[in-house]
């Protein structure tokens, strides 16, 4: 007996499998794009999760307007460090780890500076005490977010954010006070500056600017 292979069939057959399975195909691609959402950056940012951005934008003015509002001159403060250091930080800043930090004011005239960071020649504070400010456009520490003593770690979901909140707010002070000002050569230039900084070493001050005016 004469086995006879119909070889229409199995092309068709192969071929309704084809079809079947480009169905299919199709049918899942369809599926897929009707569960896609596309989130706006408006929707992340209504969501809850932490924005750097917003932070600073929302964070800063009040943190500047604390510093403008309870800075020292620095002459004043100048001879009550080298007198107690401690007693000074208690009396005018705000404990923030081993030290305390304080709002200061001051006029002087930058001397040469090194990666944006300028001492001042201030009349009325004594040479033995150095005193330096950051203008950029790298801006180190988180002197800003621990200015009021209102920003604490249990404000934060971890220590990630935590840091980045003192991130966001020296680039948004970079963004309202140092702009046009970091790229700067501010040697022999006269800075009127409102800032704040850690008293640790009474003989050396790190100024982080809220306000900063430059004239010759």
């Amino acid at each position: 007996m004469t086995a006879t292979i119909n070889f229409a069939s199995k092309a068709s057959g192969k071929h309704r499998g084809a079809y079947v399975l480009g169905a299919l195909t199709l049918l899942l691609v369809i599926l897929m794009m009707m569960d896609t959402h596309t989130v706006k950056i408006s929707e992340l940012e209504d969501s809850g999760e932490f924005s750097q951005q917003r932070f600073g934008e929302e964070n800063f003015p009040s943190i500047q307007e604390y510093i403008q509002a309870n800075a020292i001159s620095a002459e004043e403060l100048a001879a009550e460090v080298l007198e107690d250091a401690g007693a000074a930080g208690q009396a005018y800043g705000v404990a923030a780890g081993i030290g305390h930090i304080v709002p200061v004011t001051m006029t002087g005239v930058a001397e040469a500076g090194q990666s944006g960071i300028y001492s001042l020649d201030i009349e009325g504070v004594p040479d033995d005490i150095t005193i330096r400010v950051q203008t950029g456009p790298v801006i180190n520490g988180t002197t800003l977010r621990d200015a009021t003593g209102d920003i604490a770690f249990g404000n934060f979901t971890n220590q990630i954010e935590y840091q980045d909140a003192g991130a966001a707010l020296n680039e948004e002070m970079k963004r309202q006070v140092l702009e046009g000002i970091s790229e700067l050569d501010l040697t022999g230039k006269t800075l009127e500056v409102v800032g704040a900084f850690m008293l640790l070493n009474p003989s050396n001050w790190l100024v982080t600017p809220v306000q900063l005016n430059v004239s010759e």
